[in-house]
């Protein structure tokens, strides 16, 4: 069975080099591996969606613990490789497609742990946060400087920041040096855990008015918030905000999740 961590020898055998354009980074160190593995913490009844399969390295230790794996791949060039990695691993489905559009099959309850392409990092999140049916667990290497955006706190909060608490508690794990990936990346990684709420920290309803209000402020976060939010809640901005309980003088990084959940029930953007 091909070793997927001698991932430059194992895509010369098949003719494939790494695709800079689809973010490939493949894990070639197996302490890596570990760390992913015990930040998903998984009991051996789960099931886990698995973004970027690539040279089948994470794949392959997902199937060993984990009770089914789906395992997405965009590169229809890594398919034959995935096969020969995870031959035998009957709790495997390889899935080609884009993890963004693909149509798969998930259990009420499912994790998704991967090694994802960095460069869609925002839009995945968003995918699986704001699913119909999302995870209760997402394990993510990302590039450390989004992990720490991830979960900054009121003063240092971004619109990242905000997308991602209103769905779950975010938490950086651990690090990952750049020699545990071949080709090497040019940024650091972390291991980014997020676990999923029950609900959302917000109602349904509420969701788009507050991102409409958040997109204006962070947009303009030099910005006071009464003059940022000038263009949505117009003349009586700083109204609005005293109403809700905010300075009008305040920035947009300073205020949390709950803080834009008043300001947008106060200003009734329903």
């Amino acid at each position: 069975m091909p070793d997927p961590l001698a991932a430059r020898q194992l895509l010369r055998a098949y003719g494939v080099r790494p695709r800079k354009r689809l973010g490939q980074n493949f894990i070639i160190d197996r302490q890596a591996l570990d760390d992913i593995l015990l930040a998903a913490e998984l009991r051996g009844t789960e099931a886990v969606v698995e973004v970027g399969a690539g040279l089948g390295a994470l794949t392959r230790r997902l199937s060993v613990t984990a009770a089914h794996v789906t395992a997405i791949e965009l590169d229809l060039n890594l398919l034959p490789i995935l096969k020969a990695v995870l031959k035998g691993a009957d709790n495997v489905d390889i899935v080609p497609g884009d993890a963004l559009t693909v149509e798969i099959e998930t259990p009420p309850e499912y994790r998704v742990v991967a090694n994802i392409p960095y460069t869609i990092t925002s839009a995945l999140l968003r995918h699986y946060l704001e699913a119909e049916q999302p995870p209760d667990r997402m394990v993510l290497t990302v590039q450390s400087e989004v992990a720490e955006r991830a979960i900054a706190k009121p003063g240092q909060m971004s619109l990242l920041a905000l997308s991602v608490q209103i769905y779950g508690v975010p938490e950086i794990w651990g690090d990952i040096p750049a020699e545990a990936f071949f080709p090497k990346p040019e940024v650091s990684s972390s291991i980014l855990t997020i676990n999923i709420h029950a609900a959302p920290l917000l109602e349904a309803k509420w969701i788009a008015p507050v991102f409409r209000l958040a997109r204006a402020g962070f947009t303009q976060r030099r910005k006071k918030l009464r003059n940022s939010l000038g263009p949505v809640l117009g003349k009586q901005a700083g109204e609005v905000l005293t109403m809700a309980g905010i300075d009008p003088s305040s920035r947009a990084q300073e205020l949390s999740v709950v803080d834009w959940g008043a300001l947008a029930r106060v200003a009734s953007l329903e």
